[in-house]
């Protein structure tokens, strides 16, 4: 988990997740997301994945990426 995501890959991360719970009716990562997304105010440098140098500091990206590309290796 030291390793750092690359800038595309979390805003793609981040753009499929958001989409999936925009379908939800109610749950925890859509309002995670929803708040996220709010507080950014359209600037994506101020996204919750952006949070630290590595880009992890959304949970749900993070959660994501470890599930696809962390596992292979």
């Amino acid at each position: 988990m030291d390793e750092a995501i690359p800038r595309e890959l979390a805003l793609t991360l981040c753009k499929e997740i958001r989409e999936e719970n925009k379908r939800k009716r109610f749950g925890f990562g859509k309002m995670q997301c929803s708040g996220c997304y709010w507080a950014a105010r359209d600037d994506l440098s101020k996204l919750c994945i952006f949070g630290n140098e590595k880009n992890r500091g959304c949970q749900l990206v993070n959660k994501r990426y470890r599930t696809l590309y962390e596992a292979k290796q």
